[in-house]
């Protein structure tokens, strides 16, 4: 045998047990056997062989029983042709379907909507329910100690410093007109001098737009003594109350040839010095027209003292007003005589439009309804109609956004501990379906006044038909008040409580309720007189508590009048600085 040659030994074929010998010349390794070859088909095997299906051999353990051998069947298949699982959910859900079709459902309990705590206007049946345990405890603490924090020994005292150095030449004219009602009216007048002063410009007395909503003709010698403003800002800023002829003459003697500022709500005092300022050197004259909150809170130091002097010294009420307002504020005295003369001012916003705007439901069912549609539109045509627009009662009580009614009002006073004998004057305009929305309150608190039954017709009759004459009246009684409450917010509260710490060392003697908590408690089904009057005695003690507070950057001075507009000051020194009342 060669060295190289290998011999690869195949086995017997056929029956025979010969073998062959195939003499390889290759390599010295011997290749593997070859590989049988398959076949695409299993051999079939007759059924003699074996029993099987469909001539096919069964493995080891398969299912003999017809239906164990078409689950087998089922289940190669399956196997086979795994796309077929794509289909199992569509299969799954439409077998559900079919077999709940079949079942009755008279059986399965019905799933009841509930609307979430305090969304539902519920107080007239909470008043019902717990008004003879009020009536049964009518003890009070009242206005003999409703206020714990207003003397403490870290009060303040007004000190708004006066300019000393006198007056520049003036930088020129400045005009603006302020839009809105009463107090909105004053925060343009205020800002008006802060910027003009900032400028060193000269201050037209502001003109009184006339707004188809308060429809108010009156000028600013009508609401404020106009002598008086001029005087107590002349060592600040220069007011006039007419434009001299040669400037006018430039102009036409007409106004709308004046070139007027459109400026952006709440702007810097900056966007002044830049732009305004410029402009005024070149034109000497300059209007801005609409004013109302066009300076931003956030000024430097000599800014905000000029807005404190224009708003806590400079602007009182004109004669008129201020006599007939100090009259009803000592007749309110006289008749709470009992009370050592203190009395609570109540500020309600239960006008018609008041409620129209605030889309809130009360007990007024149908007719409220078509009411409030109705004021809708002559107010705001097409405002409340907005495609997409979508309006929830229900959340806009739970958020505390809905007016308080006077119903409520009476059951949130009478739970924070004052007494039916207790004096309460009434600051509101026209209250929406008064007959009927006033009744509970007068139950509550029969010794309930207003200007209209304060003072006389003859009285009142030069103030009747103007809405802002009427607010600073209304504005003056609230003022001297022991107590004020607010019950929605808004210019006059948010001017009020600012004056009221001005005057009060630093604590506005205000109850500013939680409405989100009221709107809970007066929806309340089970709750009870004295667990209510504790919730609400805990909330008249928070108000108290908030009394004092420090203005923050970006808050309003007309607020919170601390630092900017008063300093710290010991009891004695307060109560020498306070202005008689």
């Amino acid at each position: 045998m060669m060295p190289n040659q290998a011999y690869i030994r195949v086995g017997s074929i056929g029956s025979g047990g010969g073998s062959a010998a195939v003499a390889n010349g290759g390599s010295g390794t011997p290749s593997p056997p070859a590989s049988p070859r398959r076949s695409p088909r299993m051999h079939r095997r007759g059924a003699k062989d074996g029993g099987g299906f469909g001539g096919r051999r069964l493995p080891p353990g398969a299912p003999r029983t017809l239906a164990q051998k078409l689950a087998w069947m089922l289940l190669s298949l399956l196997l086979r042709r795994q796309a077929i699982f794509l289909f199992a959910p569509l299969i799954y859900v439409s077998g559900m379907l079919l077999y709940m079709g079949t079942v009755s459902l008279d059986g399965v309990p019905a799933i009841i909507s509930r609307p979430a705590p305090g969304s539902l206007y519920r107080s007239p049946q909470l008043y019902e329910r717990l008004r003879a345990d009020m009536d049964a405890d009518n003890s009070s603490d009242g206005l003999a100690n409703v206020w714990k924090h207003a003397n403490r020994g870290d009060g303040w005292r007004p000190c708004i410093n006066m300019n000393t150095s006198g007056l520049s030449e003036s930088n020129g004219y400045i005009y603006v007109e302020a839009n809105g009602g009463l107090n909105q009216q004053r925060t343009s007048i205020c800002n008006a001098v802060a910027v003009a002063g900032y400028l060193n410009a000269t201050l037209l007395i502001p003109n009184f737009h006339y707004h188809s909503i308060w429809r108010d003709p009156s000028k600013f010698n009508d609401i404020y003594d106009k002598n008086y403003f001029i005087t107590t800002l002349q060592s600040d800023v220069r007011v006039v109350d007419k434009i001299p002829e040669y400037i006018m003459e430039r102009f036409g003697h007409n106004m709308s040839n004046v070139y007027n500022f459109r400026i952006k709500a709440w702007s810097s005092i900056r966007y002044y010095r830049d732009v305004v300022l410029p402009k005024l050197i070149e034109e000497r004259f300059i209007r801005i027209s609409p004013f109302a909150n066009r300076l931003s809170f956030d000024v430097p130091p000599a800014v905000q003292r000029l807005r404190c002097l224009a708003n806590f010294e400079a602007l009182r009420f004109s004669n008129p007003i201020e006599s007939l307002a100090e009259t009803l504020v000592s007749r309110m005295k006289e008749r709470s005589i009992d009370n050592g003369g203190k009395y609570i001012a109540v500020h309600l916003r239960f006008e018609e439009d008041m409620v129209a705007f605030s889309c809130c439901i009360f007990d007024g069912g149908e007719e409220e309804r078509q009411d409030m549609i109705a004021a809708r539109e002559r107010g705001w045509r097409g405002k409340f109609t907005k495609p997409g627009r979508v309006i929830r009662p229900g959340v806009i009580r739970t958020n505390g956004k809905c007016p308080l009614t006077p119903l409520e009002v009476g059951l949130m006073l009478r739970g924070m501990g004052f007494s039916n004998n207790t004096l309460i004057y009434l600051a509101s305009g026209k209250i929406y379906r008064a007959e009927k929305t006033m009744r509970p309150l007068l139950e509550m608190f029969p010794l309930l006044q207003t200007k209209e039954t304060l003072a006389s017709a003859e009285e009142l009759a030069p103030f009747k038909n103007y809405s802002s004459r009427m607010a600073a009246l209304d504005y003056t009684v609230c003022l001297h008040s022991e107590v004020f409450v607010t019950t929605q917010g808004g210019n006059f509260p948010h001017f009020l409580i600012g004056h009221r710490r001005y005057l009060y060392a630093g604590h506005s003697k205000t109850i500013k309720p939680d409405k989100r908590k009221l709107a809970q408690l007066f929806a309340n089904p089970n709750i009870r007189w004295k667990s209510l009057k504790r919730q609400l005695l805990s909330m008249r003690s928070h108000s108290d508590s908030k009394g004092i507070e420090i203005k923050r950057p970006n808050d309003s001075i007309y607020s919170f009048p601390c630092p900017d507009c008063m300093c710290r000051s010991n009891n004695t020194e307060v109560s020498k600085s306070l202005p008689a009342r």
